[in-house]
C-alpha cells in the first residue's frame, strides 16, 4: 500500500512539474510575441537608411552603429522660407493636443462612471436592473457603428467646420462622445457591490448623504479599480486614431497618432523615413510604459478585486 502511495505521489509530482514547465513556456512565448513589435520599433529607430534596407534584416545593433540623430532630428526647425523657425515635425504640438484630449476624456469618463456605478450598485430605484441590463446589452454593438451617428451629431452642433474649425470645437468633438463607458460602469459596479450593505445603513443612520458616502467610503475602497480605469481610459484616448482623423480639419489640431502616419513621408517620392517615424513612435509610447509600470500593482489589485463577486 505504501509503495502504491509513493508511486502515485511521484506521478503527481511529475505531472505537476510538466504542467508548470508547459505553463511557463506558453507564457514566455506570449511575452516574446508581445515584446517583438516594441523591440523592432526601438531597433528601427536606431538604424540608418542603409541598415534598414539590408536583406536579411539586422536583428541586433552594436552601440557604435546606433543612429541617434533620428531622435534629435524630430526637433529641428525650418532654416529658411516662409516657415523659418517653425518645427519640421510639430511633435510638441501633437503631444500637447493628445495630452489635453486624454486628460479631458479621462476626467469626464471617471465622473460618469463613478456616479453611474454607484447608482446601479447602491441606490434602489424602479427599473434599475432593467436599465442596467439594457446598458450591458449595448456592449454587444461594435463601436464602429456609432462613428456615423457621432459624426452627424457633432456636425449638427457646429463643431465640424471645414473653413473655420477652432481648437475648442475639436476638443468638444473628440471628448464628449467618449466621456462614458458601459464596460467601466460594469467593472466599477462589481467593486462597489462588494462593500457590505450594513456599512451603508450605518452611514445613513449617522446622517450621511449618499454623495458623502460615495466620497468618503466607496471611492477610497474602490481606489485600485478607479486607478485601473483611469490608466486604461488614458491609454485608449492616447492611442485613438480613427475618430481624431475624421473629426479634425486642420493638421495643427490632430493627435500624435495621426501626425505619425504621414509626417515622415515625402509626397514627391512616396518614400517614408522609417527611422524618424519609429523614433517618434518610441517617444510617444514611453509615457504609457512609465504610467503602466508606475501603477502596475494598483492595476493588478483592481482587476483581481472586481472579479470576486458577480
Amino acid at each position: 500500500m505504501a509503495e502504491v502511495f509513493v508511486k502515485n505521489e511521484k506521478v503527481y509530482k511529475a505531472k505537476k512539474i510538466a504542467f508548470n514547465i508547459a505553463t511557463y513556456v506558453f507564457l514566455a512565448a506570449i511575452a516574446i510575441a508581445v515584446l517583438i513589435p516594441f523591440y523592432w520599433m526601438l531597433l528601427t529607430s536606431l538604424k540608418t537608411e542603409e541598415l534598414m534596407l539590408r536583406i536579411p534584416p539586422i536583428l541586433f545593433l552594436k552601440p557604435e552603429d546606433w543612429e541617434i540623430s533620428n531622435y534629435y532630428k524630430l526637433f529641428e526647425v525650418v532654416q529658411s522660407g516662409p516657415r523659418r523657425g517653425e518645427p519640421l515635425f510639430p511633435f510638441f504640438d501633437y503631444m500637447r493636443n493628445t495630452i489635453i484630449v486624454s486628460l479631458v476624456t479621462t476626467a469626464g469618463t471617471l465622473i460618469t462612471t463613478v456616479l453611474s456605478a454607484f447608482a446601479f450598485a447602491r441606490l434602489n430605484f424602479k427599473g434599475r436592473d432593467i436599465m442596467f441590463a439594457v446598458l450591458i446589452g449595448t456592449m454587444m454593438i461594435p463601436g464602429e457603428i456609432f462613428v456615423l451617428t457621432n459624426f452627424l451629431t457633432i456636425n449638427s452642433l457646429g463643431w465640424y467646420d471645414i473653413m473655420d474649425q477652432t481648437f475648442m470645437d475639436v476638443l468638444f468633438a473628440m471628448t464628449l462622445p467618449f466621456m462614458t463607458s458601459v464596460f467601466y460602469i460594469f467593472y466599477l459596479r462589481q467593486t462597489f457591490k462588494q462593500i457590505p450593505n450594513e456599512l451603508y445603513y450605518a452611514a445613513k443612520v449617522d446622517g450621511t448623504t449618499d454623495f458623502q458616502y460615495l466620497l468618503k467610503i466607496m471611492i477610497p475602497v474602490a481606489l485600485p479599480t478607479i486607478v485601473t480605469i483611469t490608466i486604461l481610459n488614458s491609454m485608449g484616448a492616447w492611442n485613438a486614431y480613427i475618430w481624431p482623423a475624421i473629426i479634425t480639419t486642420k493638421d495643427e489640431f490632430r493627435l500624435v497618432s495621426n501626425g505619425l502616419r504621414g509626417a515622415f513621408t515625402d509626397t514627391s517620392t512616396g518614400r517614408t523615413d522609417f527611422g524618424q517615424q519609429m523614433a517618434s513612435a518610441t517617444l510617444v509610447t514611453l509615457p504609457l510604459l512609465i504610467l503602466f509600470f508606475t501603477f502596475r500593482k494598483q492595476i493588478m489589485r483592481g482587476v483581481s478585486r472586481s472579479g470576486i463577486k458577480g
